[in-house]
């Protein structure tokens, strides 16, 4: 008997195991919804934003769902590289 190949491991993606909430959450506590909405200009961003009524309008509109995704893997990437200039700095 044969098994089918396994599943390519979920390892390399950043994304993996993150709810869509975690994501709104940490781009709006990051950028705060005013810079979020200049960022993405969704109308869930611009008028009246919430995590729940965002999460309402990502779940059904998967280019704006991955609009959101890019940016939080820009967000992490900026975070990431902050990190690296702070350590890399000689101590003052």
């Amino acid at each position: 008997m044969q098994f089918p190949p396994s599943a390519p491991s979920q390892r390399a993606n950043p994304l993996h195991g993150l709810t869509l909430e975690t994501i709104v959450t940490a781009l709006s506590t990051h950028f705060g919804w005013p810079a979020l909405a200049e960022r993405i200009p969704l109308r869930c961003f611009t008028h009246d934003p919430s995590v729940a009524s965002s999460l309402k309008f990502l779940r059904r509109t998967p280019w704006a769902r991955e609009k959101v995704e890019g940016l939080y893997l820009f967000m992490l990437r900026e975070i990431r590289r902050e990190r690296e200039d702070a350590s890399e700095a000689p101590p003052s």
